[in-house]
């Protein structure tokens, strides 16, 4: 073959070649998308990365969510009774007031504080009892013309016009109560109206005794219990 022979062929093989290679294109353009290029970025939900509200989660799961419903926040419990029961009403005279005790034998109370406070129309008296059994205690309030111990009968000097009488049955000594006695002797108040003193005695014979020394003349009276804790309530009416 000449010169010129052999050019024309190596052009030829070269345009079949250029041929070639624009077929191979056009195939890759029609098949799968292969691509290594990165993903479009996709915005985030808004649910995602939302504040959230102020009234908090619903508490579904178990967690707090500021409501209160975890007890933290509940109300207390009230007190069974207060110190301004307004008990029975005041009766027209001053005849003496009698209760009986419950479950002798079994319950063993000792007054363990004497309390008194002036309220609207009328002074309180409060004894505290406490010990051991579930019965409840009894009384004999009533006025007598002098103040004297039980058993031995010596006169106890009391301030007041007309002598009221406390006397608590089904009481014991605090060796059997289990409590310590109201170690106090004379109280005097301050800012009572019908009330000049009272005077504390001790337990004798299943009974403790307290005198009220009272302003003026006798007055009416009433008593009554209160319960968790045990108290016995005397009112004088101003």
């Amino acid at each position: 073959m000449g010169r010129a022979g052999h050019r024309t062929a190596l052009l030829i093989a070269a345009c079949a070649a250029l041929l070639l290679a624009g077929c191979t294109g056009a195939q890759g353009t029609n098949g799968p998308e292969l691509s290594n290029t990165s993903p479009v970025p996709v915005a985030p939900d808004s649910d995602t990365d939302a504040t959230p509200s102020p009234s908090g989660g619903s508490g579904d799961d178990g967690s707090d969510d500021g409501s209160g419903d975890d007890g933290d926040d509940a109300p207390e419990p009230s007190a069974s009774a207060t110190e301004t029961e307004s008990g029975p009403a005041f009766p027209a005279n001053t005849k003496p007031d009698t209760a009986e005790p419950s479950g002798e034998g079994e319950t063993f109370l000792s007054v363990t504080d004497v309390r008194v406070a002036a309220h609207d129309g009328y002074d309180r008296v409060v004894f505290d009892l406490d010990g051991t059994g579930s019965g409840k205690p009894g009384w004999r309030v009533e006025y007598v013309d002098r103040a004297s111990d039980d058993g031995s009968g010596d006169a106890v000097k009391v301030d007041g016009d007309a002598i009221l009488r406390v006397s608590l049955s089904g009481t014991a000594i605090p060796t059997d109560s289990g409590v310590e006695e109201f170690s106090g002797d004379r109280i005097e108040p301050a800012d009572t109206d019908s009330i000049e003193e009272i005077v504390y005695r001790y337990w004798f014979e299943g009974y403790t005794t307290a005198f009220i020394g009272v302003d003026d003349a006798e007055r009416p009276f009433r008593v009554f219990l209160l319960e968790d804790p045990m108290r016995v309530v005397v009112d004088v009416r101003h």
